[in-house]
């Protein structure tokens, strides 16, 4: 039996920074990691991820990035950081413990991993992440297809899908830019849109896009949200045409009460306008060799890359917290009360302009400071 003060489970961005500001207000604790190194994420996606948000509102706690660094980090310079971090406030995670259950025991909190190690703790800090497991939705006739069916979380670059015909579905993010990437390295790329998308461009006139939704967040509502509105029709503009819809609803209200971040151009939309990516409805089937369309048209490709999101999975670690998830099982608050006291979430708003990385600094204050007055 391990026991401490404070428990952080994740070494990933949102666990390092509350250790960060534990070790700074001289606070301990024990930190988990199901794998073997910080930031292990950011070690295992896709080669040409870079950073959306500015650099200057997506550093840790206490550590800003090296002045070298450009605007938009890119995923192994990230990965790089997130060690030195760890070093710098002297953060060593018991590495290759997952954690199973947390559970109250005698008014603390008791967390058992798959080793069998168990951990007694006031307080426990869950940094676990939104994207614990790929989610692949079950899609009629998926298994009898022939092709390379795979998620978009073991994509890694263009090199293996060469000479072939390549479906991703999904386009958020993560779909729009694997596209890309495979249209760019010359493969024969269409992509899956099952609905409307929100699209604005990553730089406006110079100007990160990000910064601009910063500063229209602050403005009343209504008027903020019309801004954007008028801002996305200037520089995306109407896509219908390509097979594109465009929603109702602004860039900044879709973040604000759905959590669902608007696609971040990095030239998705101009591969699309030149015929580069062909855009194709949601999928209604799959065949031996084929994916059926909800428009009743079909399609032949040699692979299939679902970028269909992920699912946290923190209901079935707490076994006793399903009043503390709301419908998409995610942290209803930060901090929970009552017979939940002690048990906190970082990492898992995304409602807020800034993405979840500028999002865990203002959460990790919030985390340390109500455990320092407890």
């Amino acid at each position: 039996m391990v026991e401490t003060a404070t428990l952080i489970i994740g070494a990933g961005p949102a666990g390092l920074a509350v250790a960060g500001r534990l070790r700074q207000a001289g606070l301990d604790f024990v930190m988990i990691e199901k794998s073997d190194r910080v930031g292990d994420s950011w070690h295992r996606h896709y080669d040409r991820l870079h950073l959306h948000t500015v650099k200057q509102l997506s550093h840790l706690p206490g550590l800003g990035f090296p002045d070298d660094y450009p605007r938009y980090v890119p995923r192994r310079q990230l990965a790089d950081y997130y060690a030195v971090y760890a070093r710098t406030f002297s953060i060593e995670p018991r590495f290759g413990e997952e954690a199973q259950e947390v559970r109250k025991s005698d008014g603390r909190w008791l967390t058992t991993t798959g080793t069998g190690l168990a951990i007694l703790s006031d307080n426990v800090v869950i940094a676990t992440g939104l994207n614990q497991a790929p989610f692949q939705p079950p899609y009629p006739g998926a298994e009898a297809f022939t092709g390379r069916l795979v998620h978009s979380k073991a994509y890694r670059n263009a090199e293996p899908f060469a000479d072939e015909s390549v479906l991703v579905v999904g386009m958020g993010n993560t779909g729009a830019e694997i596209a890309l990437d495979l249209s760019e390295a010359g493969v024969e790329t269409s992509i899956s849109v099952r609905g409307p998308v929100n699209i604005v461009p990553r730089d406006l006139l110079g100007r990160p896009t990000q910064l601009t939704a910063r500063m229209l967040a602050r403005l009343p509502v209504d008027l903020g949200d019309r801004i954007g509105t008028l801002l996305r029709r200037m520089t995306v503009g109407d896509l219908t045409e390509y097979g594109i819809a465009t929603p109702e609803i602004a860039p900044l209200a879709q973040l604000r009460e759905r959590g669902k971040t608007p696609v971040i151009d990095v030239g998705t939309v101009v591969a699309i306008k030149e015929g580069r990516i062909t855009v194709r409805p949601a999928i209604d089937h799959f065949g031996s060799d084929r994916v059926g369309f909800t428009d009743g048209s079909e399609g032949w490709y040699d692979s299939v890359i679902l970028a269909t999101g992920y699912r946290p999975m923190l209901d079935g670690l707490l076994p006793d917290g399903q009043a503390l998830l709301d419908e998409k099982g995610l942290p209803r608050d930060v901090a929970g009360d009552g017979a939940h006291r002690g048990l906190f979430f970082v990492g898992f708003d995304n409602h807020r302009p800034g993405g979840v990385l500028g999002t865990v600094v203002e959460e990790s204050a919030q985390v340390v400071d109500r455990i320092k007055r407890s």
